[in-house]
């Protein structure tokens, strides 16, 4: 069962930083030995975004994330990094939201899925964690499911290796040439969910993966 947490609280000492609209949530882990692993695909796509659009910039730490503010598709967004590794991702994310009076309807978790095959893409209005420990920190602390997600497909190990360490190995150079274009998609896909909806993006987007 999902740990209710109050999402609007505000303690006396936190003061609003200025509207935010959405918050796009890339999961990963920090730490050099982590860079470009497959579980790191949601922090991927957030510097795929912070490539492509130069209002975006990681320079604020709040709440155990990294953050980066801007317009996309003149949304006011926060990119969100959580630092405190994969499986306490919601201690990240919960505080965040809370500060910045972000619904959950309107956080949106870009994640590593070995459900789905390497370089695929899946827009998801909700759902359970699916055994993924970073999404199912973050139900925990946000106290639902009803949060979209952007699931990044990155295949399942071959063989008897776990897949704890599977996730934690870094792409072939095919794949990460795969890995690539899919982060290019993904980004069109936020801006999709952020400008047309939920629905209008799955149509477009779940249907070319």
């Amino acid at each position: 069962m999902p740990v209710s947490f109050p999402l609007f609280g505000k303690s006396s000492k936190e003061k609003s930083a200025g509207p935010v609209e959405w918050l796009i949530v890339g999961l990963g882990n920090p730490g050099a030995k982590y860079i470009d692993t497959r579980h790191n695909a949601g922090w991927h796509l957030l510097d795929t975004i912070v490539r492509d659009q130069s209002a975006f910039r990681f320079d604020e730490n709040r709440n155990k994330g990294l953050i980066a503010r801007g317009e996309l598709v003149g949304v006011k967004v926060a990119l969100v990094k959580p630092q405190t590794y994969m499986n306490l991702s919601g201690e990240a994310v919960g505080p965040i939201a809370r500060f910045y009076k972000v619904p959950p309807e309107r956080i949106l978790v870009a994640f590593d899925d070995v459900d789905l095959p390497t370089a695929t893409l899946r827009i998801r209005p909700k759902g359970g964690a699916g055994g993924h420990k970073g999404m199912r920190s973050i139900i925990q602390h946000l106290g639902t499911e009803d949060f979209p997600r952007l699931r990044l497909g990155i295949g399942r190990p071959v063989g008897q290796m776990p897949v704890e360490a599977y996730v934690l190995q870094k792409f072939k150079p095919d794949e990460w040439e795969a890995m690539l274009e899919l982060y290019q998609r993904g980004v069109e896909a936020a801006k999709a969910i952020l400008k047309d909806g939920l629905d209008n993006a799955m149509n477009q987007f779940n249907s070319k993966s």
